[in-house]
């Protein structure tokens, strides 16, 4: 059986000044130094990425952004290219979070061309899924996670191939920075469809070494009730990963 290597991201959204953001991955490195921890990643905003990758660039962690654009340049006022990402060492880049598809209407059809070109670029995708509290309470979720995957990823299905690396990050909406939390058991039910609809589409060995990680108000003490489901491969973490305490808390949980 595929060993599926735990993720734990924190997603710093619009937060942090670049002192903070310093102070924060310094703790983090030096905290996680020499110990046995799950792979870690930060992505903060794009005003700290150089700051905090001269923190961590020794170090284990992992740098991710939060977006980009699916063009390498070009007239798009307030865009970010994923070759400038790469160049200012990004590894990893978020794409399709749900406050970028419910606050600035981004469709499945631009995420599809951001993460093909993530990949074309040589950024590992990070493609986050999830429904609202009104689609979850109609019966609508899967149909939901169906129609995303398909959007998402309708580049690789005309292709029928999917590049190895991608990771998923299911994010059911309404538990996003509510304090509401998806049971381990409905996180499971959802990770289950996801795996089985990337084996329907892509084949076994690509659902068996695919990472889908679990967004929705994880703290210290709901992961490890998270990851004990077998297809649940790590966190993408919001607001508890501006704290330190807290983002160390959830990492070493699962260590």
């Amino acid at each position: 059986m595929t060993q599926r290597i735990a993720l734990i991201a924190g997603n710093w959204k619009m937060n942090l000044s670049i002192t903070e953001a310093v102070a924060l991955v310094s703790t983090l490195r030096d905290e996680l130094k020499g110990t046995n921890n799950p792979e870690v990643l930060v992505a903060p905003p794009f005003t700290t990425l150089t700051a905090v990758r001269e923190v961590v660039k020794d170090s284990p962690i992992m740098l991710g952004a939060q977006n980009m654009h699916w063009e390498d340049a070009g007239a798009f006022t307030g865009e970010i290219s994923g070759r400038m990402l790469l160049e200012v060492g990004c590894t990893h880049v978020i794409l399709g979070h749900s406050e970028r598809r419910l606050i600035f209407h981004e469709t499945d059809e631009m995420i599809d061309k951001k993460v093909k070109k993530a990949f074309e670029v040589g950024l590992t995708p990070i493609l986050c899924i999830g429904e609202t509290l009104e689609q979850r309470e109609a019966g609508k979720t899967f149909d939901i996670l169906r129609g995303q995957l398909g959007g998402c990823l309708a580049s690789f299905i005309t292709q029928g191939a999917l590049p190895k690396g991608l990771i998923l990050a299911y994010e059911p909406v309404w538990a996003i920075g509510t304090g509401k939390t998806a049971s381990p058991e409905q996180a499971q039910e959802a990770h289950e469809f996801v795996r089985g609809w990337i084996e329907q589409k892509f084949g076994d060995e690509q659902a068996l070494g695919l990472r889908i990680l679990y967004g929705g108000s994880v703290k210290p003490d709901n992961i490890s009730s998270l990851m004990a489901q077998p297809d649940i491969d790590g966190a993408l973490v919001g607001g508890a990963s501006l704290k330190a305490e807290t983002f160390l808390g959830i990492i070493r949980h699962e260590a």
